[in-house]
């Protein structure tokens, strides 16, 4: 993503998010940001039909191209109400995603236990049913996760 866009999603001057980008070099590795070669940016200038190069209005430097993890990054580094926000809700994903990879290694762990199991049944095969019904309430319980609570609305009298 270009340096001028990503400013406006963060709601700051593209001016600042160089600036502090330059203040911050040691935050972004080349897998975070690079630097368009006068060529790339002739050409891309070219399709998308930015001001010329020599005239009023445009770029006096080159632009930095940020990839998904160099947005993040600059997310924090921004000190916009929008980019804060940006980066608080990218905090608050990655919390989320290191739980959901949680209950998956727990998910896999109670398979493995029902799968061993199954292998280990006797000839009557009536553990089998249970452990057959069970595996289906495991997978009923991942498909619709429980319901949270719902909070009552109005005053509560103390009690």
């Amino acid at each position: 993503m270009l340096d001028s866009h990503l400013a406006d999603l963060y709601g700051a001057p593209t001016k600042r998010l160089n600036e502090q980008v330059r203040r911050n070099r040691e935050r972004f590795p080349d897998d975070f940001m690079f630097q368009l070669s006068l060529e790339e940016w002739e050409s891309l200038r070219s399709q998308i039909a930015t001001s010329n190069a020599g005239g009023r209005g445009g770029r006096r430097h080159l632009p930095y191209v940020f990839t998904e993890y160099g947005a993040l990054m600059v997310a924090n580094i921004l000190n916009s109400k929008v980019a804060i926000t940006a980066s608080i809700a990218i905090v608050r994903t990655f919390a989320r995603m290191k739980n959901a990879v949680l209950a998956d290694r727990e998910l896999a762990r109670r398979m493995d236990k029902m799968e061993h199991s199954l292998m280990a049944v006797n000839e009557d095969h009536t553990n089998t049913k249970k452990q057959v019904r069970l595996l289906g309430d495991v997978m009923r319980s991942v498909i619709t996760p429980p319901e949270k609570p719902k909070r009552k609305i109005g005053f509560r009298k103390e009690d």
